[in-house]
């Protein structure tokens, strides 16, 4: 079931950062794409109901979401197993494979404190996939990630996303080229 926003419009303090805001999310990614700054996340923390529009409609996004910000929202003290049980109570039995496959150890004891950014980062996306959802909202997924660990982590990604809405804010379409793509503008009329 896509998402379908309308005429969406949202101002900071007098500053419009999205305004009539027209596109459908359909089933697997979506691309939102701009400069730093001009909406993406807006956009997102609209669709997750963390914020209300100004004006416009949006259908179709009350559902279960699992979300990567911008930020890692991590418990830098706990052990990466100790972040997934806080999040998500018991860990799914897929958990050490999907870890694995992203290059990390569940059973690793340190604190996530000693890890790199780049860890810290796929530690975070495996918790948004390994949640149950019924739609993605990822902000900047890939940041601190080299190329390889893109690729995988896209590939991750891909099939989480099907059956499912995958909003995904980049400002780097390397290996999207084939997902729908919405470019905003930073508060002119996007489509």
């Amino acid at each position: 079931m896509e998402i379908q926003v309308e005429g969406l419009c949202k101002s900071y303090r007098g500053k419009p950062v999205l305004a009539n805001l027209t596109a459908v999310f359909p089933e697997g990614i979506t691309c939102v794409t701009a400069p730093s700054g001009t909406g993406k996340t807006t956009l997102l923390r609209l669709l997750l109901g963390l914020e209300r529009p100004d004006a416009g409609t949006v259908q179709g996004a009350e559902r279960l979401w699992a979300a990567v910000f911008q930020e890692d929202r991590l418990l830098e003290g706990l052990s990466a197993a100790e972040n997934l049980r806080f999040a998500l109570g018991e860990l799914p039995k897929e958990a050490a494979g999907l870890l694995e496959q992203l290059r990390l150890d569940l059973s690793d004891p340190r604190p996530l404190r000693s890890w790199s950014g780049g860890m810290k980062r796929r530690l975070a996306l495996a918790r948004a996939l390994l949640a149950q959802s019924e739609a993605l909202a990822l902000d900047e997924p890939f940041t601190g990630l080299d190329g390889e660990n893109r690729t995988r982590c896209l590939k991750l990604i891909r099939a989480a996303g099907v059956g499912k809405p995958v909003i995904l804010a980049t400002h780097d379409l390397s290996g999207l080229e084939d997902s729908p793509v919405i470019r905003l503008s930073g508060g002119k009329t996007g489509t």
